[in-house]
């Protein structure tokens, strides 16, 4: 996948995530795009092959952010307790700017029957998990988190706990605060994990 959009790819993509964020994924037509744009159906294929296409377009520039945070993170020389509060921050506040990423993200009934995307999901979950075993097995070495536990299991439930989280405040319409919610849920997690 292209890492660089033309003007008109980055136009369709963004209109793609305000017709997720407001009318929910089912509603991601090549037709209801094509109308928010106020261009035909056949000039949205000049520059996407497919809804697929676009799909991973958005998923593709969300793993760009991702692997650029995660390299200025890896590179920071705070603590690792800093570095994963930072992590989940930045999730959260990317989800609360962009709602419609979170369908996407977590939306596993649309990937199902398409390859390209499980990968490109799967690969996201992989950069986002090998950043933080990384800063866990760091923060173990220097006495900052605890030992005694293995490095993936608190992987799992640093992650596992935002992907509910987000989960819960995409099912009740963004009803709370999320980054209120994740403030609280990362508080409880530095009070488990730390040495």
């Amino acid at each position: 996948m292209m890492d660089e959009f033309s003007k008109r790819q980055k136009e369709i993509i963004s209109v793609s995530i305000k017709i997720i964020a407001e009318k929910g994924i089912q509603q991601l037509t090549i037709k209801n795009i094509s109308k928010s744009i106020k261009i035909s159906e056949p000039a949205i294929y000049r520059h996407f092959d497919s809804k697929m296409d676009i799909l991973i377009a958005i998923l593709s520039q969300f793993k760009n952010s991702s692997q650029i945070i995660s390299s200025k993170i890896i590179s920071d020389n705070t603590s690792s307790i800093k570095q994963l509060e930072f992590i989940y921050n930045h999730n959260f506040k990317q989800f609360s700017e962009n709602p419609a990423l979170a369908a996407v993200i977590f939306s596993e009934e649309i990937f199902q029957n398409d390859k390209r995307l499980s990968d490109m999901v799967n690969s996201i979950m992989q950069v986002n998990q090998n950043m933080i075993i990384k800063i866990i097995k760091n923060g173990q070495k220097k006495r900052e988190i605890r030992d005694d536990i293995p490095e993936k299991q608190i992987g799992i439930i640093i992650m596992g706990a935002l992907r509910l989280l987000v989960t819960r405040w995409r099912l009740s319409k963004y009803s709370f605060s999320l980054k209120q919610e994740g403030d609280l849920t990362f508080n409880s997690i530095k009070t488990l994990i730390k040495k």
